[in-house]
């Protein structure tokens, strides 16, 4: 392991392909690693608040972000690791990522963009069927469930988004909404109202998710314990939010009680030589363009930071 580069960055989605933009064009050596490329970003179906498109789609958005790192691939090295980065060491002056199939690589400065996973709902019955009806992307999942009756579990922009992406492949669609109304953007919520075959069901939970070798059906209760009931169902896609993929980074650097990076204004985490950006951190809003802004910054201040050793 010989080769050291200036800045490795973590993930590759809206903020760490920003990052690898302006880090490239800073002409820093720039490595980086992620387990895929776009994040949460490609799993979006139709994005309409992003800059310079009136509409446009999750994947086709990553798409035109991945074009653009494309011109810079003298300086900047793309890599997918499906295991994921597992260790952050402090080496000398320098530090060493390695990835869950043991694979290390040397940089003098780091930038964490690794976004978040998928909440979890934990219930009896999740993790049992999970790919056998229990899913977490309905962009990826949904043509699986085509003609058939689905359950969404959320009542955020999450959660309506995969509702509207998936409304015209199914059959019937519950939205199980733990909340009494349903909190995503008033736009959204029109749009998910306004068709036939989706129903809501507000202040409800699930209880337990049941099948025998794939989900055939989920126990839900309302809120009040007035009601108990199975509701027959062949997937279920669970949109409750997500967590920051900070696991690894205990003890590191700070994080908050949410387990998000603590970042300065300059993007600087409480390790010296290590930034971060985007919905890992404590930035407040967790948006595609605010990522990308955050993804800005953070390579700026780390080729600042370069730029002093």
């Amino acid at each position: 392991m010989s080769k050291v580069y200036d800045l490795i960055i973590i993930g590759a989605g809206p903020a760490g392909m920003t990052a690898g933009v302006y880090a490239a064009r800073k002409k820093l050596k720039t490595l980086i690693i992620s387990k895929d490329i776009g994040g949460q970003a490609a799993w979006s179906s139709d994005i309409e608040n992003y800059l310079g498109f009136s509409v446009i789609t999750g994947p086709d958005l990553v798409k035109k972000f991945e074009d653009h790192l494309e011109e810079f691939k003298e300086d900047l090295e793309l890599r997918v690791s499906i295991s994921g980065i597992k260790k952050i060491t402090k080496k000398a002056k320098n530090f060493e990522t390695t990835t869950g199939d043991g694979k290390s690589e040397c940089a003098k400065a780091i930038l964490i963009a690794g976004g978040r996973v998928p909440r979890g709902l934990g219930v009896p019955g999740e993790k049992e069927f999970i790919n056998r009806g229990v899913a977490y992307c309905a962009w990826c999942d949904g043509p699986l469930f085509k003609g058939k009756d689905v359950a969404i579990i959320g009542g955020g922009n999450s959660a309506l988004d995969a509702a509207l992406n998936i409304s015209k492949l199914v059959n019937q669609l519950y939205i199980v909404n733990i909340m009494p109304e349903l909190s995503g953007d008033k736009i959204m919520i029109d749009k998910v109202m306004g068709l036939p075959h989706i129903r809501v069901l507000n202040s409800t939970e699930v209880a337990r998710i049941e099948g025998q070798k794939f989900v055939e059906s989920i126990r839900i209760k309302t809120r009040d314990g007035g009601l108990q009931k199975d509701l027959p169902v062949s997937g279920v896609f669970i949109e409750i939010g997500s967590l920051p993929a900070t696991g690894y980074l205990k003890g590191l650097v700070k994080l908050n009680k949410s387990g998000e990076i603590i970042i300065d204004e300059y993007n600087a985490t409480s390790q010296k030589g290590i930034f971060a950006a985007g919905d890992i951190t404590t930035v407040i809003e967790k948006q595609i363009i605010t990522a990308a802004g955050e993804g800005a910054k953070a390579a700026i201040q780390a080729s600042q930071y370069l730029a002093k050793l």
